[in-house]
């Protein structure tokens, strides 16, 4: 059986990304300017620390709905601690190493935009100005652009046909773990799950 401790090493995963993602969050906040005047360009108009406030979801999406804020805090909330509950109950189970790395850093992410919307609001004071109270209404500090196309789209497309697009996802380090992992999760679901039905035959056999 494992010692319940070593858990610990994947909680601390999830420290860092949390640490590392309010540090630049506060940096971006603290010396550039928000909006598209403050933008610094890193490579060419391809990717840009742009200074953005998001209400909404990772990479901009919003909810269209009344209260929707709201929801989304309680929701980010309510899947923290089912995530964190989740890694502990992954690692007493024969799991991949890499499996459990990437619910850790999944953790962190989710944290790390919890914290905005919980605090944000009242300490940075970046609540929507309708907002009926600042807490759990803070936005979200994304400063990561890439900016991958923009254009009309080809007349020949069903619906979409001849309309204007942009694809500029605008993200920060929470967004990142959160998507690489779950990504990484995707790809590599087979080699990762397979670890735990092999040591159950294993035992089986024994």
């Amino acid at each position: 059986m494992k010692n319940n401790s070593g858990v610990f090493k994947y909680y601390g995963l999830s420290f860092t990304v949390i640490i590392l993602d309010q540090i630049v969050k506060m940096l971006v906040h603290q010396y550039m300017i928000l909006g598209s005047s403050g933008q610094i360009k890193i490579l060419g108009n391809f990717f840009k620390l742009h200074y953005l406030t998001n209400p909404g979801m990772a990479f901009g999406m919003e909810l269209p709905f009344e209260h929707a804020k709201v929801f989304l805090t309680l929701f980010r909330l309510i899947a923290m601690v089912a995530i964190g509950y989740y890694l502990f109950l992954m690692y007493k189970k024969p799991m991949s190493n890499g499996l459990l790395i990437c619910i850790g850093l999944i953790l962190g992410g989710a944290i790390g935009n919890l914290i905005d919307s919980i605090f944000y609001g009242y300490f940075l004071d970046n609540a929507p100005f309708d907002a009926p109270t600042p807490w759990f209404y803070g936005q979200v500090i994304d400063m990561f652009y890439i900016d991958i196309w923009e254009g009309h789209l080809p007349n020949w497309l069903p619906i979409l046909g001849g309309e204007y697009m942009s694809l500029w996802p605008v993200f920060n380090i929470a967004d990142a773990s959160i998507f690489i992992s779950v990504f990484i999760i995707l790809i590599y679901q087979k080699s990762f799950f397979v670890d735990e039905d092999t040591n159950i035959e294993g035992k089986v056999l024994d």
